[in-house]
């Protein structure tokens, strides 16, 4: 196998797996959630970058020439440093590329006020890059950003569909329109938030479009591939998917299914 490798920090990258898989079934997978040692949300540049790069080197073991980092917290505070520092020792002809540069080179086109909302982990939000990136491509919109600290520990811990999450979901949206009320999309740059996605919409104003990155990414994927046959060829083609979780694979297999919409069979792995 030479497959494609999808790391998240937990459960939240399946939103996204699930969506490559459907617009690119041909390949195999690897997918690694860090559970063990998730959230990354709220640790340092330092720890998340040591943490990411540990997965990173262990799926360019597995002999995948394209790792997916399908984590915004990742994505934003660890991918640069792993493409200009790291891989031209670890292996230069492969490739690891995030969830944030699809998502911002497009985000421009939803907006009609030219003012976009971000809902992201503390991390996400710290590091900046979402305003960074999108004013790469879109420097007249306004962007605004709100921390929801409590949002990934409702998904990870099953709490998601209780009254107590509409407490802190309608807190995040009421903060995030008291900054800019002129919003008219928003995304969800965090993988676990599409789970929220009926809650959230419940207290958004009328005509504020809410934005996944399953789709976005997976799109960026297969034209990724398109442009790149030194890596497309690489590629096994065999459609066999295999899960890892550094936590335990019971709990990862019963959370599993409410990201990636089917039953999965997960494998333990010590980092």
């Amino acid at each position: 196998m030479s497959p494609i490798g999808i790391f998240d920090s937990g459960y939240g990258g399946l939103t996204v797996f699930k969506e490559i898989v459907q617009t690119l079934p041909q390949y195999d997978y690897i997918y690694l959630g860090d559970n063990g040692r998730a959230p990354y949300g709220t640790r340092s540049y330092e720890t998340v970058y040591k943490y990411t790069l540990q997965c990173v080197e262990w799926l360019l073991k597995k002999n995948c020439p394209l790792i997916i980092l399908a984590c915004n917290t990742a994505s934003a505070k660890a991918l640069r440093t792993i493409q200009q520092n790291d891989l031209e020792h670890l292996d230069p002809k492969a490739r690891v590329l995030g969830v944030i540069r699809p998502t911002t080179e497009i985000i421009g086109q939803y907006t009609k006020s030219r003012n976009i909302g971000i809902l992201a982990t503390n991390g996400t939000v710290q590091s900046n890059s979402y305003v960074i990136e999108i004013q790469k491509f879109y420097p007249e919109v306004t962007i605004t950003q709100e921390a929801c600290p409590m949002w990934v520990p409702l998904v990870e811990n099953n709490e998601y569909l209780n009254e107590g999450a509409d407490y802190f979901i309608k807190k995040n949206i009421d903060n995030i329109f008291s900054k800019n009320k002129n919003i008219d999309t928003l995304l969800l740059a965090c993988t676990h938030y599409p789970l929220l996605k009926e809650k959230i919409q419940k207290y958004l104003p009328t005509g504020v479009q809410l934005i996944s990155q399953g789709e976005i990414v997976a799109a960026s994927l297969k034209d990724y591939l398109g442009r790149h046959p030194e890596i497309e060829q690489r590629l096994t083609h065999n459609k066999l998917l295999e899960f890892y979780t550094t936590d335990s694979s019971e709990d990862f297999d019963n959370h599993a299914k409410s990201f990636f919409g089917q039953a999965i069979s997960s494998k333990h792995l010590d980092l």
